[in-house]
């Protein structure tokens, strides 16, 4: 199956409006200012979903949609914040007692936001969308959610994946809608009608495979050079409006190292460190202790470590493609992570307006070090890279790299002419 690119675009525009309709619909039902925070469109696995709802007691509704758009629709809020808006809904009156209401009010809560979202869908496909009684659901295991919604057919295959996130004014709200198209839907909406602008589904999926390859190879890299054992803990492939990207990362100052890369696919590849973790990172690699204020001989040794990462993550994509991938010198920033990211989003600004984002998270096993990694490509690129590459190259690729230190300089400046 191949998928059209303005097509997901079109939808990936959808969904956020459709989530900005739940967000009001949540203001006007309890008076807290809602707005949309960031719209994914992920191709993702169920294991990734249970990773994204790991560590935290979730309360929502789970529904299943069919006729003119099949699938599953999951609409949860942490249960502090499933506290705050149903004690909005529901105080000051004095028949209820304290309680008693919280679960039937979040449902119907729940209920209104995710018709207001599907009835969007509805009106712009032009047909009827069927909604299922709400199941409400309330659990702190992610297998409690996802053991009646059978995601794909099996853990090698991609689910299509909307995720919205919502933000308050003024209070802690934290909320999670997924939906979730059945493979003939995705078949149905998002089947390429040209060439042109076509993505091959299965071979994405391959590539998928190697990226994840290629991370898990990162995490080894960094526990050999660090003695931190490190392993992958999110992957995703997000596809993403490019003013979206630096919403993607924390607002807090970051340490970035990016690097562009040129071949078949090009673009940009960006290894994002909170300053505790690159501290803890280059002390454990040189084993000596680093300056609090990340000073010279530091961000060396950080774009060092992230060279060798980034050779084992990119040769390991050119194996698969059977071609060159080459990579500039790292590029170091110690910024606002928004602004780190802001010049990557401008490189690609001219010739894109949605970018495929491989995104991937990896944490220390046994301490506080974690490390976010953003691979950016061409679009145009990425389309040709996959027609061209073989599927059963697949299974023999491995990504490579030395995890030896170089000790040549790097050049500080390549920062600015991103």
């Amino acid at each position: 199956m191949k998928l059209d690119v303005d097509t997901l675009g079109t939808f990936y525009e959808m969904a956020r409006e459709g989530a900005g309709l739940a967000a009001n619909r949540l203001s006007s039902m309890t008076d807290i200012p809602a707005r949309v925070d960031v719209t994914h469109l992920n191709f993702t696995r169920d294991a990734a979903i249970a990773r994204d709802l790991s560590g935290t007691e979730w309360v929502g509704i789970r529904v299943e949609l069919s006729d003119g758009f099949g699938g599953t629709s999951l609409l949860l809020f942490d249960a502090e914040s499933a506290e705050t808006i149903a004690t909005a809904v529901i105080d000051g009156i004095p028949t209820v007692r304290e309680g008693t209401l919280q679960e039937s009010t979040v449902t119907e809560i729940a209920q209104i936001m995710n018709n207001g979202f599907v009835d969007g869908w509805a009106n712009v496909l032009d047909t009827n969308i069927d909604v299922s009684a709400p199941t409400y659901v309330s659990a702190d295991r992610p297998d409690e959610f996802l053991r009646e919604t059978e995601l794909t057919p099996d853990e090698e295959e991609l689910a299509v994946l909307f995720r919205n996130n919502l933000e308050a004014v003024g209070e802690e709200l934290t909320f999670r809608h997924y939906l979730v198209p059945d493979t003939e839907t995705v078949q149905n909406l998002f089947q390429a009608r040209s060439e042109e602008r076509a993505i091959e589904f299965e071979k994405l999926v391959g590539f998928d495979r190697i990226a994840q390859r290629g991370a898990t190879q990162v995490a080894d890299n960094l526990t050999q050079m660090t003695g931190i054992e490190m392993d992958v803990d999110i992957r995703r492939i997000n596809f993403i409006s490019l003013d979206a990207i630096p919403s993607e990362v924390s607002a807090e100052p970051m340490v970035g190292v990016a690097f562009s890369f040129a071949g078949m696919p090009s673009g940009y590849l960006l290894f994002l460190f909170d300053a505790d973790s690159a501290r803890r990172l280059v002390s454990q690699s040189l084993e000596t202790e680093t300056a609090r204020n990340l000073g010279s001989f530091e961000r060396d040794a950080i774009q060092e470590l992230s060279n060798v990462m980034a050779s084992g993550m990119l040769d390991g994509w050119a194996n698969l493609l059977d071609t060159t991938i080459d990579h500039s010198t790292p590029a170091y920033a110690h910024d606002m992570g928004a602004a780190v990211v802001d010049p990557l989003v401008v490189g690609l600004g001219d010739s894109q307006e949605f970018a495929f984002v491989f995104d991937t998270r990896i944490e220390a096993v046994d301490t506080e070090v974690d490390l976010d990694i953003y691979v950016i490509p061409d679009e145009e690129d990425l389309r040709e890279a996959l027609g061209a590459f073989d599927m059963s190259r697949v299974a023999a690729t491995q990504p490579e790299a030395s995890t030896d230190l170089s000790e040549q300089d790097v050049d500080l400046d390549y920062w600015d002419e991103l």
